[in-house]
Formats: C-alpha cells, structure tokens, sequence
C-alpha cells in the first residue's frame, strides 16, 4: 500500500456563504492567511538583540473574483451593505475538494462584512468577461483538514 502524498490541485474550490453554498464558479480567492503581530521590548544590559513577543494575529481580506453575477445570496448580501448601510456578521466558508467532489480542506471565516466591491473597466476593444471583485473583512479563521486528505 503506498503511502505516498501529492499535493491538492487549488483550483477545485466552493464557497458558502453561512449555510448557503454560493457556488463554485470564482476565478481565484485570494486572502487565506494569517500573521503574528510583534511587539519588540529591549532588555536592560542586553544591546546583541531585542526580545519579540506575540501581541495578536492579524488577517487580510478575504477577495474573491468572478464573472458578474446580477443576482445572488452574495450580490443581496452586498448591497444590504453599501446601499442600505445595513450590516448582517455571515461566516463564509472555503472548500478544497477533491476529484470525487469531496472536501479535503476547509477554511471557516467568522464576522464577515463586505468593504468593497468592484467591476473591471468597460472596455469596447476588448473581448473579455465582466469581472467583479468582492472584498470581506472578517475577524478570524479556522481550519479543518479532513480524513480522506491522502486519497489519490
């Protein structure tokens, strides 16, 4: 039996927004990280290094892209927001599946709020889809790596 591991392929992905799944069909999701907030504190009589402690974890918005949809949980979600400047905390979470359309790894964001949403450049020379570009804060992320993760 081979125990060998590959990689997942990152482009066989959903998103679900709280319970609904909004669909599989985002170009690229892009935000998926986290990063230690340090604090340097100088020690008395010691002038070779100063200590670094932990102080928070950050994240960066989480961006996702795609063609323009005109109407969807998402796009409704999103105009509350900047139309009607009414602000409703969702969970949004990022499936990596794999070829039998099974998740292998999961990334669960809390206290999402979308900050942005753009439309690429109307462009009569150019022959290309609409992109819209949703940018969402959230306050943090969990990660949940499945069992089946070693399946070929």
């Amino acid at each position: 039996m081979s125990t060998e591991y590959y990689p997942p392929a990152g482009f066989y992905f959903g998103v679900s927004l709280g319970r609904d799944r909004i669909d599989n069909q985002f170009q690229s999701v892009s935000g998926l990280s986290v990063e230690l907030e340090m604090e340097e504190y100088a020690e008395g009589g010691e002038n070779r290094f100063k200590h670094k402690l932990p102080i928070r974890t950050k994240y960066p918005n989480l961006v996702l892209k795609r063609g323009l949809v005109l109407d969807s949980e998402l796009v409704r979600w999103c105009k509350d927001a900047f139309e009607n400047f009414q602000f409703e905390l969702k969970e949004i979470t990022i499936s990596l599946y794999d070829k039998s359309q099974q998740p292998i790894y999961t990334w669960k964001m809390s206290g999402c709020s979308p900050v942005k949403w753009t439309v690429d450049d109307l462009n009569s020379m150019e022959g290309k889809l609409l992109i819209e570009t949703i940018e969402i804060s959230y306050q943090y992320y969990t990660t949940n790596s499945e069992n089946n993760a070693n399946r070929n």
